[in-house]
């Protein structure tokens, strides 16, 4: 089982590595004897292999760092995202990031044997209920019309939404991608505890805090997000393809079979709708 999660010879590029799940992924990548290429907008504090300056909100920028990429890649780890309250969220946090992954495997670097690994989020698992909108999205051919579309439709540039995108467009490339021998999958993480969920805390941390002292574990770790994106882009996982995992402890299955009480839960999985009342909130 080792030799099937072993690196040693492979080259993983991580978006947006410089911090958090992306960081600890990229450093787990490398402990496993990976050549490492981080992409971020920020400096990278850790050693890796090449780093490559990226603004996500800049087409050019994201296509001068597919070119600059210096080698074949194994793995493309999309890590890259912000919250709600973000100007181009979605540009950050799914359109950058679809057109760098197309733009390497058109450019050959990412080729037959090779993987795709996004972060999405519990937030997103409701793309199913929501997938006329999310695939009239995802139907955009390039940048520009993505951008425009959401330009064009209210609400839609939102965390939510970008999660939406990323879970829908790894079931709907699945399959184009597998007959070019590439694998695409996502994790879903719950509430862990990142920079970015730290700024957020009392939302993003507060959230399934009930669910996890009543359980007796921890907040989830940057860590454990990284070691399963690894898993679901390393050969141990060569049968999964066009999944997008939960990583939550188990929050989203007990709540939605009622056997931990959370409504919230079905509100994101778009099971029932959302009412202030339910949750104790005047209108």
């Amino acid at each position: 089982m080792a030799d099937l999660i072993n690196f040693d010879n492979k080259r993983v590029l991580v978006v947006g590595g410089a911090t958090g799940m992306g960081a600890a992924a990229a450093q787990r990548a490398a402990a496993l004897g990976a050549h490492t290429i981080i992409m971020d907008v920020a400096e990278v504090s850790y050693e890796c292999g090449q780093y490559i300056n990226i603004n996500l909100v800049d087409q050019a920028s994201v296509d001068a760092a597919a070119e600059a990429v210096d080698g074949p890649l194994h793995a493309v780890l999309a890590c890259a995202g912000v919250a709600d309250g973000t100007p181009n969220i979605m540009l950050i946090n799914f359109t950058s990031q679809r057109h760098l992954v197309e733009a390497l495997v058109g450019n050959g670097k990412l080729g037959r044997g090779g993987s795709v690994g996004f972060i999405s989020s519990n937030a997103g698992m409701g793309w199913m209920s929501n997938l006329e909108q999310v695939r009239d999205f995802l139907d955009t051919p390039d940048w520009d019309t993505a951008a425009a579309w959401v330009d064009e439709h209210e609400g839609t540039d939102t965390y939510t939404f970008s999660k939406q995108a990323v879970n829908a467009y790894v079931a709907l490339q699945a399959f184009p991608l597998l007959q070019k021998g590439i694998r695409v999958n996502a994790i879903m993480p719950g509430p862990t505890d990142t920079p970015l969920a730290r700024a957020n805390a009392e939302l993003w941390l507060g959230f399934g805090s009930g669910y996890r002292e009543a359980a007796g574990v921890p907040t989830l770790v940057p860590q454990q997000m990284g070691d399963t994106l690894l898993f679901l882009t390393s050969d141990a996982a060569s049968g999964i393809n066009g999944i997008s995992l939960l990583v939550d402890q188990g929050h989203t299955s007990a709540s939605v079979l009622d056997v931990w009480d959370d409504p919230y839960v079905k509100v994101m999985a778009g099971m029932i709708e959302f009412d202030p009342a339910m949750f104790g909130i005047d209108e």
